[in-house]
């Protein structure tokens, strides 16, 4: 079983997940092949369902199935125990990691990412999160579900075949509280309404203009070739976007990753996506942080939170504008 432990110097909760160590992967160097043994079958191919438990969603194509929800066999969290909290020393704080992991497989190609689906493909990712948030949500001890693709081992790829994860947690994070935050500051609208119109009267940072949604690399990006996407639509949750909306949003994204592979080739990356908290009302504007793994955090960064750009948003845009995807 999980266990949340809260760091009282920062008010978070961090998660303890012994099992996991037991994948073969961990520990091992980040730039080493991520499997163990390559010749083992990978358990995500057509052919291979039987090696995951039982498919929680199947979403077919001409062909077989394009994409595919199946529960995590390592959960961050799992259960429906409510958040209790336990007092095991004057700083030892801890409660159960209860809640959601599950693994969304995004494509059947094992040699697939992102960049390379096509446009119905890239509709369905979408539409799986948006139905799995759905589902999760109805999940009372379930408060936040966090929707992440890590491609390549640099960013944590556990599994060379492409695929996400949908993490359904008992608590908001501080990411998100810190977030939710800069909206109520805003003296405005919204904070991403007026960013995305103040990115595109500029026109030096925008990578992706569609009526769905803006990709743009933010004026305040921490990293080299960030990337934002903020749906044309004000909503506070995915899980209010018409589906046809969440679905083009889908090709807005790999639009953006096939830019970036253009760019600069087939690195590793993070895409996240921020919605706001289940049964929260506050001010809030869905978005995805796209984070490319060009450079490491150092000492300066994990001490201070203060991240050193080496590349200018306004350059890498144009760069990212220059590709013929």
């Amino acid at each position: 079983m999980s266990q949340l432990r809260l760091n009282p110097l920062t008010g978070r909760w961090i998660t303890v997940v012994a099992g996991r160590a037991e994948r073969p992967s961990d520990f091992a160097p980040r730039l080493a092949q991520v499997e163990a043994d390559p010749t083992r079958a990978c358990p995500f191919c057509p052919g291979a369902e039987d090696a995951t438990p039982p498919a929680l969603a199947t979403y077919p194509g001409e062909d077989g199935w394009l994409v595919r929800v199946v529960p995590n066999l390592y959960p961050a969290f799992s259960g429906e125990e409510p958040l209790s909290v336990t007092n095991d020393g004057p700083v030892f704080i801890a409660a159960p990691a209860s809640g959601i992991h599950e693994v969304l497989v995004i494509s059947p190609d094992h040699e697939a990412s992102l960049a390379d689906l096509g446009d119905d493909a890239a509709s369905l990712v979408m539409q799986a999160v948006r139905d799995r948030m759905q589902e999760h949500a109805s999940h009372s001890v379930v408060l936040y579900t966090q929707a992440i693709i890590n491609h390549g081992p640099e960013a944590g790829a556990s599994l060379a075949h492409p695929h996400a994860q949908l993490l359904g947690m008992p608590f908001v994070p501080g990411a998100i509280l810190e977030e939710e935050a800069g909206f109520s500051r805003f003296e405005g609208n919204c904070l991403l309404c007026a960013t995305a119109e103040a990115e595109l009267g500029d026109d030096v940072r925008v990578v992706v203009d569609t009526d769905a949604a803006l990709v743009i690399c933010p004026y305040w990006s921490g990293t080299p070739f960030e990337m934002l996407m903020i749906p044309r639509r004000h909503e506070a949750h995915l899980t209010s976007t018409p589906e046809s909306e969440v679905a083009s949003i889908g090709v807005v994204l790999r639009d953006a990753m096939r830019m970036l592979r253009d760019q600069l080739g087939d690195l590793a990356y993070n895409v996240v996506i921020h919605t706001a908290p289940f049964r929260h009302n506050r001010q809030f504007h869905w978005h995805a942080h796209i984070w490319p793994k060009l450079v490491s955090v150092a000492g300066f960064e994990r001490g201070t939170g203060v991240m050193i750009n080496i590349t200018p948003p306004e350059f890498a845009a144009a760069q990212l504008r220059s590709s013929p995807a």
